[in-house]
C-alpha cells in the first residue's frame, strides 16, 4: 500500500539565498540613477555645479572690493567669501536633496529590496561628495590664482564641514516629512530660510555683530559652522564662540525626531 509523503517540517523547507549586502547594493544603485538623472540632462552636468558658486564669489569680490579697500579677514576677498559661501551652500544643496529624496526614489520605494533609509543615504552621500569636491577645488584654485599665503588647519576646516554635514541632514530629514504631507510649509520654509545667507555671518564676521543681535544670532547653527571653517583657515581668527557641541545637539534631536516622524508616516508620503 502506498504510504503519504512525510510533511516537510519548517526548517527542511526551502529558503531563498541569503542576500549579502543588499543595502549597499541599492544604495550605490540610487546614486548611479541621481549622478544621471542629475548631472547627466545637460552638457555642463558637474561643470556648473562648480561655476555655481565661482561666480557667486566672484560677483561678491567685485561689489565689495568697490567699497572696502581689504576684507574682515585677510587680505584676499574671494577667499573670505569663500569661508562663508561653500559651507553655506553645501547645507543648502544636502537638506534641500534630501527633504526631496522620498518624492525622488518614490516609484523605487514599492519594491521590497528598497527601504526610505537608503534613499535618503544615498542622496546624502552623493551631494556631500559632490560639495566636498566643489569646496575643495574652488579653495584650491582660490589659493593657487590669487597666490594668498595662508597655513590652513584642515582638521578645523574639516570639522566645520561636518558641522554644517550635520545640520544639513537634520533639517533635510525633519523637512523631507513636513514638505511631504503639508505642501504649504514649502512655502512657509522658504520664506524662513530666505534671510539665512545674511544671518548666518558670511558676508561680516560673528564679533563686528553689535549687542543684543550678536548673542541672538549665537542661536543659528550656520554661524558656528562659517566661523569654524574661517578659524580653519585664518589662523589668528578668534572663533572661541563656535560651539560644537551645540550644533551636533541640536542636530541630533532634529534628526531623531524627523526619522521618528518618517518611520511611522513614510508610507503615507511614498502613496501620495
Amino acid at each position: 500500500m502506498n504510504q503519504p509523503a512525510p510533511l516537510s517540517l519548517p526548517s527542511q523547507r526551502a529558503r531563498p539565498p541569503h542576500r549579502r549586502f543588499v543595502t549597499l547594493r541599492v544604495i550605490v544603485a540610487l546614486m548611479l540613477r541621481e549622478m544621471s538623472t542629475t548631472y547627466g540632462r545637460s552638457a555642463l552636468g558637474y561643470l556648473w555645479a562648480i561655476l555655481e558658486p565661482v561666480l557667486g564669489i566672484m560677483l561678491m569680490t567685485l561689489i565689495f572690493s568697490m567699497a572696502f579697500r581689504t576684507p574682515r579677514l585677510g587680505t584676499s576677498f574671494p577667499l573670505f567669501f569663500a569661508s562663508g559661501v561653500l559651507p553655506f551652500m553645501a547645507y543648502m544643496d544636502i537638506s534641500s536633496k534630501l527633504a526631496a529624496s522620498l518624492k525622488f526614489s518614490s516609484k523605487l520605494l514599492f519594491y521590497p529590496g528598497v527601504t526610505f533609509v537608503d534613499a535618503m543615504i544615498a542622496r546624502v552621500l552623493l551631494n556631500t561628495m559632490t560639495q566636498i569636491l566643489i569646496s575643495g577645488l574652488v579653495f584650491i584654485g582660490i589659493l593657487v590664482a590669487y597666490d594668498v599665503d595662508v597655513i590652513l588647519d584642515i582638521p578645523a576646516i574639516a570639522l566645520g564641514f561636518f558641522m554644517a554635514l550635520s545640520v544639513a541632514v537634520s533639517v533635510g530629514t525633519l523637512n523631507c516629512y513636513l514638505l511631504s504631507l503639508y505642501p504649504v510649509w514649502e512655502r512657509v520654509w522658504a520664506i524662513l530660510n530666505r534671510p539665512m545667507f545674511l544671518i548666518s555671518c558670511i558676508l561680516f564676521t560673528f564679533e563686528t555683530i553689535p549687542l543684543p543681535y550678536r548673542d541672538w544670532l549665537w542661536w543659528n547653527p550656520l554661524v558656528h559652522v562659517v566661523g569654524q571653517v574661517r578659524g580653519g583657515i585664518y589662523t589668528t581668527y578668534d572663533h572661541s564662540y563656535v560651539s560644537p557641541l551645540y550644533v551636533f545637539g541640536l542636530s541630533s534631536a532634529m534628526l531623531a525626531f524627523g526619522l521618528l516622524l518618517l518611520r511611522r508616516y513614510h508610507r503615507d508620503i511614498v502613496n501620495i
